[in-house]
C-alpha cells in the first residue's frame, strides 16, 4: 500500500476507536513508527453481522468481542485493532511482532501473541517482550499475534456497556 493510502487507513480506522484507545493506538503506531515498521490497521470496528462470520470461519472465538464496542448513540467505538505490517501483511515477522506487543504493552495494551501457545513457549514471549528484545529467538507466536486490545475491562463489561 502507498504511504500516504496506509496513513490515511489508519486514521479512518482509528476515528471507529473509543477515544482512550485511539490515543493508545496512536502511541503504538508512533513507536513502531519510530523503528521504521509501517503499521497498517486492518480493522477496528466490527459489525456485529461481521463479528459472527469471524467467529463461524474461525477467525474469532467471540460473537461479541471489543471490535463490536459502541457508544450511547450507536457510534463506532472499538477497543480493538488488527494491526499488520504493511510491508508483510500477510506474514509479518517476529521482530514486528514483538515490536508491536512491547509497543502495546508500554500503552497498557496485549496482543494476542502467546494466545493458545503452551506454557514454555509462552514464557519464551512473555521474557522477549519484558525485556524489550525484538530480536529475540522466537520460534512460535500465538494465534491472533497482530490483534491489539484494552485491558482492565472485560468483554461482558463492554457489551454491557462498561468503557475505559
Amino acid at each position: 500500500m502507498e504511504e500516504a493510502q496506509r496513513q490515511q487507513r489508519n486514521t479512518d480506522r482509528l476515528a471507529e476507536c473509543h477515544p482512550k484507545f485511539r490515543d493508545q493506538m496512536k502511541a503504538v503506531i508512533g513507536t513502531l513508527e519510530a523503528q521504521k515498521f509501517r503499521p497498517r490497521i486492518q480493522e477496528a470496528w466490527r459489525s456485529p453481522a461481521d463479528q459472527l462470520n469471524a467467529f463461524n470461519t474461525g477467525h474469532s472465538k467471540l460473537k461479541f468481542g471489543y471490535h463490536n464496542a459502541t457508544g450511547k448513540n450507536g457510534e463506532k467505538e472499538a477497543l480493538a485493532v488488527d494491526m499488520l505490517d504493511d510491508d508483510a501483511p500477510l506474514a509479518p515477522s517476529v521482530r514486528y511482532l514483538l515490536a508491536l506487543a512491547i509497543a502495546a504493552r508500554e500503552q497498557q495494551l496485549q496482543t494476542g501473541l502467546k494466545w493458545g501457545l503452551p506454557d514454555n513457549l509462552a514464557k519464551t514471549v512473555e521474557d522477549a517482550i519484558a525485556a524489550r528484545k525484538i530480536d529475540a529467538p522466537v520460534s512460535k507466536v500465538g494465534w491472533d499475534p497482530c490483534h491489539v486490545e484494552i485491558t482492565g475491562i472485560s468483554v461482558a463489561d463492554v457489551q454491557a456497556g462498561k468503557r475505559p
